[in-house]
């Protein structure tokens, strides 16, 4: 009698996530969500043009071979060493983040900048060198440009003033000024498996970050919006902790939302926001550059759910020598944050 066999129990797919930003925002979010039961991809700006990134795109930008040219690395290279695997050391990550403090020519310059251009010269292409890398560094999970195309940040401020390339966002003439709009210059058209993973995500975390530096530069991408609406997935934005004088001085939480909804074309479904207290000697240090919490006025609405927390890490970062790019002294908690998406994902 031929014996009957029972079918194998169907395994339930890894949620996926997909994570929208750049910089040292994101790598929080990602280093935090990387050791979980996820699908995770990162979409990341390519509108960056400050820095070792800034030095590299000039020197290499019409250099490559792909039709495209060349697409800045920095936040990329943040993206890598979130999702690269410590295995109890962090040797791997350290290499991708390590900034030369020495030499003229390579004083600043950060070496996962140059292994990923490297890696793009070799290839001839930005995600064939991310597929590289990834496979290198033994990566679980995705990194995709936000586009293909080389572009520059255009913003347009309320007194007429106009500037080209993200990293005048931080002139500190322009402090106090008030963005009204930012494009992307040519017009630039969504990756194509950055618009699927979109699509197809259980979970879209936008932030935290800058918001005209790291957050639009990606929605103001052509079909970045079609993608959103045509995915069934929760949005999760995440709120900064504090307002930056040359890009959002002044604004509400609510002033922040709204941006973002602008050039998302809804609402997200939830948005996180910092309640804890932010250490004294912190904002001292911020007070002194014109930057200040970001004021919580933020009402629940059936269009999406606030969730307040305590998300403010207590250790101040300190500037890497060798780094010219003015970076943000406070990090959001990363346990606390990954606790809520966790909790939104389930």
């Amino acid at each position: 009698m031929k014996r009957l066999e029972k079918p194998s129990p169907k395994r339930n797919p890894r949620p996926k996530v997909v994570v929208i930003g750049g910089g040292t925002g994101t790598f929080v979010v990602l280093s935090g969500l990387k050791d979980k039961a996820l699908d995770l991809t990162a979409i990341i700006t390519v509108a960056d043009s400050g820095g070792s990134t800034g030095r590299l795109r000039d020197e290499f930008g019409f250099l490559l071979r792909d039709e495209f040219g060349f697409l800045p690395v920095g936040d990329l290279r943040q993206s890598l060493a979130a999702l690269a695997p410590e295995n109890h050391q962090s040797w791997i990550r350290e290499l991708l983040l390590y900034r030369f403090k020495k030499g003229k020519a390579l004083k600043g310059h950060n070496l996962g900048n140059l292994i990923l251009t490297a890696l793009q010269d070799m290839v001839g292409s930005t995600p064939k060198a991310l597929e590289v890398a990834g496979r290198i560094f033994r990566l679980d999970g995705h990194i995709y440009p936000s586009t293909l195309t080389n572009v520059q940040l255009v913003a347009n401020y309320s007194d007429g003033t106009r500037i080209i390339g993200e990293h005048h966002l931080d002139d500190k003439a322009l402090g106090g000024k008030k963005i009204t709009s930012v494009h992307l210059e040519p017009e630039a058209v969504i990756y194509s498996k950055a618009a699927e993973a979109i699509k197809r995500a259980t979970v879209l975390v936008i932030g935290p970050g800058d918001l005209y530096g790291s957050l639009i530069p990606n929605l103001a991408v052509k079909g970045v919006k079609e993608a959103f609406r045509q995915s069934q997935g929760k949005i999760i934005y995440v709120v900064n902790l504090m307002t930056r004088f040359t890009q959002t001085h002044g604004m509400t939480a609510q002033n922040h939302l709204d941006v973002v909804k602008r050039y998302l074309g809804r609402f997200p479904d939830v948005v996180v926001i910092n309640n804890g207290q932010i250490p004294s000697s912190a904002k001292k240090l911020y007070a002194k550059y014109h930057e200040f919490p970001v004021t919580d006025d933020l009402l629940s609405k059936k269009e999406y759910q606030v969730v307040r927390g305590n998300f403010v890490s207590h250790m101040v970062i300190k500037q890497v020598a060798g780094d010219a790019l003015a970076r943000s002294l406070l990090r959001h908690d990363q346990p606390n944050l990954t606790s809520v998406i966790m909790s939104v994902i389930r």
